[in-house]
């Protein structure tokens, strides 16, 4: 008898648009801000990096973890395909955001979630890719989604969560 395995590896990309300037979520939330859009988009690429940088972290090697210190979330503005031996975002225009207090959260419902935000005067420019990487220095990206959410305008905080499940 051939037994076979199977998992599920799921991706949520959410991205909260607030009018007005903002260091994080919890400050616009604490002002009353509302988004004035949300849009969520599903599935994405996992890169072989990334895949590497967690495998090498669960068996015990050395790899700089995805941290509230170390990880960030990341967009850009290239519509190019996802591809798992990509190694970064693909886009003329990219951007960075180290994580909001509390993130990334992890350890229950087999995921982790990633949230950063990105204030007026960061990131203005069409939002097409997505990823979450550990850091400057490391720079091992876990993923690529691509999906338009539109162009970042000055004066507007958008936030973006990562959800990144295995089941």
């Amino acid at each position: 008898m051939v037994t076979h395995e199977s998992g599920k590896i799921s991706t949520r990309i959410i991205v909260d648009k607030y009018l007005g300037d903002f260091k994080s979520e919890a400050e616009a939330l604490e002002t009353g801000a509302k988004p004035y859009e949300s849009s969520t988009s599903e599935h994405n690429v996992f890169l072989n990096e990334g895949i590497n940088a967690l495998w090498t972290l669960v068996c015990g090697g050395t790899e700089t973890a995805y941290t509230n210190a170390n990880a960030r979330v990341g967009v850009g503005n290239s519509s190019a395909a996802e591809n798992a031996t990509q190694t970064a975002l693909q886009g003329g225009s990219t951007a960075f955001a180290a994580m909001d207090s509390g993130y990334p959260t992890y350890g229950t419902s087999q995921k982790a979630t990633f949230k950063g935000t990105f204030g007026s005067g960061q990131a203005e420019f069409a939002w097409e890719e997505f990823t979450v990487d550990n850091g400057s220095s490391a720079n091992k990206n876990l993923n690529r989604k691509i999906s338009s959410k539109g162009t970042k305008g000055s004066g507007e905080t958008w936030v973006l969560t990562i959800e990144l499940s295995i089941s």
